[in-house]
């Protein structure tokens, strides 16, 4: 069954293949000479990034869960090629503000989704070592580290939370008494989506780049037949559900709730639906220009 709330079976079927051959089409492009060898490391991380784009790409369109951990090794290669060539051409501030949660909103929220993914599928060690390796900023964070220190008992544990809008809300359900852990993790999950839009406004630093929203927060209202919502799922929750064992069982169906990462076995805690149609959007983008767009080699 498709998972996401949006998207007919024609929309994912069209756009899971696309990715796959897309991630197998940049690879082959990485292999040969750069023409410009100062994007190089950015062309690399941009795999990376397709890499968690078509992990929840293919959760959205009701792949199954046990399935979506194949895409781990190839996003760890590419991250780490990435940084291996990023050594010779980012600067060090460049380096600063593309790694820092303080001062990165959007790369604290992609660590925290794929620290969450991590956990949620049971990568293996050498795999999980390699991802923390690549994520870095240890003690920097209270919530992602502590979630972090679930598997890493070893992990520096931050005293700051760093972006308390939206994560202040989950931080509290991870340190409410039982019973009402639950009723404040459906709290998070239900302001998720609208908080984490002006969430960078919240950070205890100021950001290095000014931006409205996190990058993927409109794939979806924009765009949405050029193939670029992935779903909008909130794996967070899911990230402090199987670190500290909270009870989930409000959040099942909610919209940005990815209950199935943490039951593989089934049955979907998703509401079956009936076909959608592509929302109204406006102009719409070719599939080759939005991904030359966003993931194109210079």
């Amino acid at each position: 069954m498709i998972r996401a709330p949006l998207g007919d079976s024609r929309y994912w079927s069209e756009w899971v293949k696309y990715g796959d051959e897309n991630i197998a089409a940049t690879l082959e492009i990485a292999a040969t000479p750069a023409g410009n060898p100062d994007y190089a490391p950015q062309y690399s991380f941009n795999i990376a990034q397709k890499h968690w784009h078509q992990i929840l790409c293919r959760y959205s369109a009701g792949y199954p869960v046990a399935d979506l951990s194949s895409y781990f090794p190839g996003l760890l290669d590419a991250w780490e090629e990435a940084e291996r060539l990023g050594e010779s051409v980012w600067t060090p501030e460049q380096q600063f503000t593309r790694h820092s949660w303080r001062v990165n909103y959007d790369h604290y929220i992609v660590c925290f989704w794929l620290i969450g993914l991590g956990l949620a599928l049971d990568i293996p060690d050498n795999q999980w070592q390699r991802l923390l390796a690549l994520i870095g900023n240890e003690g920097e964070d209270v919530l992602l580290d502590r979630i972090i220190a679930s598997r890493s008992p070893e992990r520096k544990v931050g005293a700051v939370l760093l972006y308390p809008k939206p994560y202040g809300r989950l931080l509290a359900a991870v340190d409410a008494p039982v019973d009402t852990q639950a009723s404040k993790l459906e709290a998070f999950v239900s302001h998720w989506y609208q908080e984490v839009r002006t969430g960078a406004k919240s950070g205890s630093d100021p950001q290095a780049v000014n931006y409205k929203h996190p990058y993927w927060y409109t794939y979806g209202d924009e765009n949405f037949e050029g193939g670029a919502y992935f779903g909008r799922w909130c794996v967070e929750a899911v990230a402090a559900v199987k670190a500290f064992g909270l009870d989930d069982s409000q959040c099942l169906g909610l919209e940005h709730y990815p209950g199935d990462l943490l039951r593989p076995d089934g049955p979907s805690t998703h509401p079956v639906r009936q076909e959608t149609q592509a929302p109204e959007t406006g102009a719409v983008e070719s599939k080759a220009g939005f991904w030359a767009r966003v993931f194109g080699r210079k």
